[in-house]
């Protein structure tokens, strides 16, 4: 079974949206990573840091998902990565009210011993040296390493990133950013200006708009699921992020035919996070309902004309 190495956080989040709100939940980009991944035949491992204030019953629902926490630090007297949020009514800008770094402040990631020669590295949204320092710990190099970052990066550690930018193969960002990064109003063009950065693949993701797969001059777009509500968007790029790495993992391909397979997964998955807040809905998610709504994906992106 090929391995997946998940490197973010793993937090608390309070939330409000337009449907309602929540006291500390459950969430962190590694969290919403490991449980899209689930989904896939392959063996994930998670490295963060948690304080002793994160509960046993959300350390136990990550070893039920045969989810590696080894590498998941558990600081004694520290308190967990806090983070809240309130999203505006059209649910595509949110404001961050609270931010709690707490035992991220100082975390030095410790990859597992078997999980040095991975397959597929995906690094979730975190400093940009931490992320380096997880690609240190490798004895082998990943068939492929996924880079996912935000614009608080581009603005506070813009050099350190450009250097971990230089070392993976695929990059995920949203629109926005893309836009930031590159300097480019044109998503083909910031597409081609990333690519000189060092990533063969740029992945662009446009929220309820779908998202966008560059490799050279070659464009793949797959459209978002019309869904009927969205209740809560916290999460819903985390889990693009693992279902992309989970089924390229689980298929043990990186070409560009299988990448535009692994956009479909992704987006499938991310079409059930946004239905309850935070994590809740990927906590009971059914293998039935996921390949039930790859049909829909399926029929919805298919079609035959005549040229």
């Amino acid at each position: 079974m090929n391995k997946l190495l998940i490197v973010g956080t793993v937090a608390f989040d309070a939330i409000e949206t337009p449907f309602g709100k929540t006291d500390k939940i459950l969430g962190g980009a590694a969290t919403f990573i490991g449980l899209s991944a689930s989904h896939f035949n392959v063996q994930s491992a998670i490295v963060s840091v948690v304080g002793d204030d994160f509960p046993q019953e959300y350390l136990d629902l990550l070893t039920q998902r045969n989810i590696d926490i080894t590498g998941l630090e558990v600081v004694p007297g520290g308190k967990t990565f806090f983070w809240s949020g309130k999203y505006h009514n059209d649910l595509n800008s949110r404001d961050t009210l609270i931010t709690e770094l707490n035992v991220l402040a100082d975390f030095n990631p410790k990859v597992p011993a078997n999980f040095t020669n991975s397959d597929v590295v995906m690094l979730g949204n975190l400093h940009p040296l931490v992320q380096s320092s997880v690609l240190d710990q490798l004895t082998a190099k990943p068939k492929l390493v996924v880079l996912d970052t935000m614009n608080f990066w581009m603005d506070c550690a813009l050099p350190e990133l450009m250097e971990v930018i230089k070392r993976v193969d695929v990059i995920t960002i949203n629109d926005e950013e893309a836009r930031q990064l590159s300097g480019e109003y044109s998503l083909v063009k910031a597409a081609a200006k990333i690519h000189q950065m060092g990533p063969k693949y740029v992945v662009i993701k446009k929220g309820e708009h779908g998202a966008l797969l560059f490799h050279n001059e070659q464009v793949f777009f797959a459209p978002a699921l019309p869904l009927e509500e969205v209740f809560d968007p916290t999460g819903a790029g985390d889990t693009f992020a693992g279902g992309f790495s989970g089924y390229i993992t689980q298929s043990d391909s990186v070409s560009f035919e299988n990448m535009k397979r692994a956009i479909i997964h992704g987006s499938n998955l991310a079409s059930f996070c946004v239905e309850q807040f935070g994590t809740e809905r990927m906590q009971i998610l059914t293998p039935t309902e996921v390949q039930n709504r790859l049909k829909q994906f399926k029929s919805l992106t298919q079609f035959e004309i005549e040229l």
